[in-house]
């Protein structure tokens, strides 16, 4: 079996660059085509990602978790499809300790899709993790 995130048809978690700069580098994590299952290896970039949020640099701080998905498919479909995708990674984070409270998931479906090949439609099948603006 190849890895997900070594096919053309798996999606990633991309994780924005301001969490990045105040966390350090974060393994990365992804998930195959119409599933919100993510990769074994998500465990320890989550584990990570988590510890930031928990006793790291961003202690106290909140993510935005957004799930996507490319343009197959019913609008309805994508939309819970990325709902799932995003829940996966917000269960996931919390497993690792963070809190529950600490997480904003939505999903924006196909909405933003712009693959037109297999390339590009990989692109789009993705959760991104934004960090939310300080209340």
């Amino acid at each position: 079996d190849v890895p997900a995130k070594d096919r053309a048809d798996a999606g990633t978690v991309r994780i924005n660059d301001a969490i990045r700069a105040a966390c350090g580098d974060l393994p990365s994590a992804s998930f195959d085509f119409d599933s919100a299952a993510l990769s074994p290896s998500a465990g320890q970039a989550f584990a990570s990602l988590a510890k930031c949020f928990t006793t790291g640099a961003l202690k106290g701080r909140t993510l935005r978790v957004v799930g996507h998905t490319d343009s197959r498919g019913e609008a309805q479909y994508n939309i819970a499809l990325g709902h799932r995708r995003a829940g996966s990674v917000s269960a996931l984070l919390a497993q690792k300790g963070m809190d529950k409270g600490r997480l904003e998931t939505s999903s924006k479906g196909a909405i933003e899709a712009t693959g037109t090949d297999e390339e590009g439609m990989a692109r789009d099948r993705r959760v991104d993790i934004f960090l939310a603006p300080a209340q």
